[in-house]
């Protein structure tokens, strides 16, 4: 793999946070029988999952963004910063129905990455489809490995 200045993304403090954050909303309901259906769920931030492949000619990023349209994400790369953002709204669809458990995450996101010089920041193309955000970013001519031959 070529060398970047992409961050590596620790997913053990989302999850022990969202661990947390159910025990605790679990014990209010348990003990005092607070019950509210949207509790935590328009002002808690979270992270989707990011997946970043690099290839001698690309870097490839994959973000799950489950429930979402593209219309509700915004891609913004500015000073070989990349930075992907939206909002997942939570919409409680009939009265009258109680929600017994929460466990997907709604709001607001924000995920930025510094990207490598070697990319070819006017060449980038994104398309979403299944619920899944694809960035190609291709890289320049001169930072892809070529074979030298021997006179």
């Amino acid at each position: 793999m070529a060398n970047s200045s992409l961050t590596r993304w620790a997913p053990e403090t989302d999850v022990l946070r969202g661990r947390y954050d159910r025990m605790f909303n679990q014990m209010l309901h348990d003990i005092w029988g607070i019950q509210t259906p949207t509790e935590g769920v328009t002002s808690r931030a979270w992270s989707p999952v990011v997946d970043i492949k690099e290839s001698d000619d690309a870097i490839d990023f994959h973000v799950d963004l489950p429930g979402m349209k593209k219309d509700d994400v915004e891609i913004t790369l500015e000073n070989s910063v990349l930075s992907i953002s939206g909002e997942r709204k939570f919409e409680q669809e009939a009265k009258g129905e109680a929600y017994h458990r929460l466990e997907r995450s709604y709001g607001s996101f924000s995920r930025s990455f510094t990207l490598p010089a070697t990319v070819r920041t006017e060449k980038v193309d994104a398309n979403f489809a299944d619920g899944v955000l694809h960035i190609h970013l291709p890289k320049m001519e001169e930072s892809k490995p070529r074979k030298i031959s021997i006179r």
